[in-house]
C-alpha cells in the first residue's frame, strides 16, 4: 500500500511526488513518457530558448540603432534547434529520474496508468494500491473540427519544436500566447507568417490596449494578422496548404503557406486512464475538482493542466503543493486564484495580474486607471526598448484591481504588482517605495505616482493648496517684521 500514487511527471506531479517522499510517505510516480512534462519538453523551456535566439537575430538587424555597422543576421535554423535541445538537457537535470529515486520515489517510466478503482491503479502488469492518488497528466493540443484539416495536414507546437528545416511560409491558427510567440519566433527566423484569430485582436483575454499594442508590433515585423476570422476549410493546393476563413459578413479569405501550425488551445490528457472505473467525472475543459482539488472520486485529487484551471506552470506547481497537503493530511486547504500572474513572452513581453479595465468597470464603481509609457522611462530609452506601458487599475480607495504591462522585462516587473495585490498594498504605497534608478521597475512607480498627482494636484485639493500658498505669501508679506 502506497501513501500516495502520482500519475503524471510534469510540474504538478513532480512537486507532489518530491514533497511526499521528502516527508517519508511511500510514494509512486507513473509517467508514460519522460519526466518534466509539457513545460520542459514542449512548452516553457524550449520556446524561451527559441525566443532568445529570435531576439538575438532581431537585435543584430537593429545594430545600426546602437552605433554599430549594419549586420544582416543569417539564421542557422538547425543550429538554433540544437541549442534549444541543449537548453532542455541542462534544465532537465532538475527533473532527472536519479534525483527522484534518491528522494525515495518509486518510478514507473514509459508506462500507462489505468484506474481499476479509486484506490487501485494498474501499471506494467502490476496493481498498485494507494491511500491517496494525485492525477497530474497535463494536457495536449486541441484540434478544431475544420473540414479538410486532417487530410491536408498540420503541426502543433509539439511538432514545431521538432522541425529540422525552417518552413518558407507558415499559417498559424489561433493568436493566444502560443500563437503569438511562435508567430514572432518564425518571422524573425525569416519565415513568412500569417496569423489567424477568431476574435478581432491577438491575446484576446488581455486588456484591449495591450492586445492592440501587440498587434501593431507584430504587424510592424511583417506578421500578417487577420482578426475576426473563423477558419471554415483547409485543403492542399500542390505543394502548399490553403486555409479558407470568413468574417462576420461571410467574406472569405484564402491564405496559402507551406505549413499550418495549430495554436487553438489545450485539452486534458486523460486517454487510457479509464477514469470512469474510479468515478472521476470529466468536463470538456478538464477533470472536475472542488476548491480543495478533490475529484469526484474518494481519495483522488488532481493538479495542473488536467484540471483545466489556469494552464500555467506556476499554477501547476501551486496546485501540486496544495493537492499534496490535502491528499496526505486531514485539514483541507482551499485553492486561491485571486492573484495569478501570467506572461506572454513576445517582444515586448506582455504581463498581467488581476482584472482588465473593462472587467474592473463592470464589477466596481469609480475605477481609476494609471498609465506610464516606456517611452518616458529613462532605462527603456537607454536600452532602445521604448515601446509599451505600465497600466494600473484601481478602485476609488486605491486598492489595486489589476496590473498590465507590455514592454521589456514585463514578466519580471509584474511581480511587484502581484505582491501588492496579494498583500493588499494600495497603489499609493508603490509610489512611496524607493525604486533604484535607472531601472525598468521605475515604470511601476511612475504609474503609481499618478495616483498622488490626481489626488493632490487636481480639483478640490488643488484649490486648497492654492489657497494655502496664497495665504502664506500674504503672511510673509504683511506678517511681523514686514513692511507693507
Amino acid at each position: 500500500m502506497y501513501d500516495l500514487v502520482v500519475i503524471g511527471g510534469g510540474t504538478a506531479g513532480l512537486v507532489s511526488a518530491a514533497g511526499a517522499a521528502s516527508m517519508g510517505a511511500r510514494t509512486a510516480l507513473i509517467e508514460r513518457d519522460r519526466l518534466g512534462g509539457e513545460c520542459l519538453h514542449y512548452g516553457c523551456v524550449p520556446t524561451k530558448a527559441l525566443i532568445r535566439s529570435a531576439k538575438v537575430a532581431h537585435t543584430l538587424r537593429r545594430a545600426e540603432e546602437f552605433g554599430m555597422k549594419p549586420v544582416e543576421a543569417e539564421v542557422d535554423f538547425p543550429a538554433v534547434m540544437r541549442r534549444m535541445r541543449r537548453v532542455i538537457g541542462e534544465v532537465g537535470r532538475h527533473d532527472s529520474p536519479e534525483r527522484f529515486r534518491a528522494l525515495g520515489v518509486e518510478l514507473f517510466l514509459e508506462q500507462q496508468a489505468s484506474f481499476e478503482a479509486p484506490d487501485e491503479i494498474s501499471v506494467d502488469g502490476r496493481s498498485l494500491r494507494a491511500r491517496s492518488v494525485i492525477l497530474a497528466t497535463g494536457s495536449h493540443p486541441a484540434v478544431p473540427p475544420v473540414t479538410g484539416l486532417r487530410e491536408a495536414g498540420y503541426i502543433t507546437h509539439v511538432e514545431a519544436l521538432e522541425l529540422e528545416r525552417l518552413p518558407e511560409s507558415l499559417i498559424i491558427i489561433g493568436a493566444g500566447p502560443i500563437g503569438c510567440e511562435f508567430a514572432q519566433i518564425f518571422t524573425r527566423f525569416g519565415c513568412r507568417v500569417s496569423l489567424l484569430e477568431v476574435l478581432p485582436n491577438p491575446l484576446p483575454r488581455e486588456d484591449p490596449e495591450i492586445s492592440v499594442t501587440l498587434r501593431d508590433r507584430l504587424e510592424a515585423e511583417d506578421v500578417s494578422f487577420h482578426g475576426g476570422r473563423r477558419v471554415i476549410e483547409v485543403r492542399r493546393t500542390g505543394s502548399e496548404k490553403a486555409v479558407i476563413s470568413e468574417n462576420d459578413r461571410r467574406e472569405r479569405l484564402e491564405l496559402r503557406a507551406e505549413e499550418i501550425l495549430l495554436a487553438t488551445g489545450q485539452l486534458p490528457a486523460v486517454e487510457g486512464l479509464n477514469p470512469e472505473n474510479a468515478g472521476i467525472e470529466l468536463q470538456r475543459t478538464g477533470v472536475r475538482v472542488d476548491a480543495n482539488l478533490r475529484t469526484t472520486a474518494p481519495g483522488v485529487y488532481a493538479a495542473g493542466d488536467v484540471t483545466g484551471k489556469y494552464l500555467f506552470t506556476h499554477v501547476a506547481e501551486y496546485q501540486g503543493r496544495l493537492a499534496l497537503r490535502n491528499a496526505l493530511f486531514p485539514l483541507g486547504s482551499r485553492a486561491d486564484y485571486r492573484v495569478v500572474p501570467r506572461v506572454t513572452f513576445t517582444d515586448p513581453e506582455v504581463a498581467r495580474v488581476g482584472l482588465t479595465e473593462p472587467e474592473a468597470r463592470r464589477q466596481h464603481d469609480k475605477v481609476k486607471v494609471f498609465r506610464y509609457p516606456f517611452a518616458d522611462l529613462d532605462r527603456a530609452i537607454a536600452d532602445g526598448e521604448p515601446e509599451g506601458f505600465v497600466k494600473l487599475v484601481a478602485d476609488r480607495r486605491g486598492r489595486i484591481l489589476g496590473g498590465h504591462i507590455i514592454g521589456a522585462g514585463a514578466g519580471n516587473l509584474i511581480q511587484e504588482i502581484t505582491l501588492a495585490m496579494h498583500r493588499n498594498i494600495p497603489v499609493g504605497q508603490l509610489s512611496q517605495t524607493i525604486h533604484a534608478y535607472p531601472t525598468l521597475s521605475e515604470g511601476v512607480k511612475r504609474a503609481a505616482d499618478i495616483y498622488y498627482r490626481e489626488l493632490l494636484f487636481t480639483g478640490r485639493n488643488r484649490r486648497i493648496f492654492e489657497t494655502f500658498f496664497k495665504l502664506r505669501r500674504l503672511l510673509n508679506r504683511y506678517g511681523p517684521g514686514r513692511r507693507g
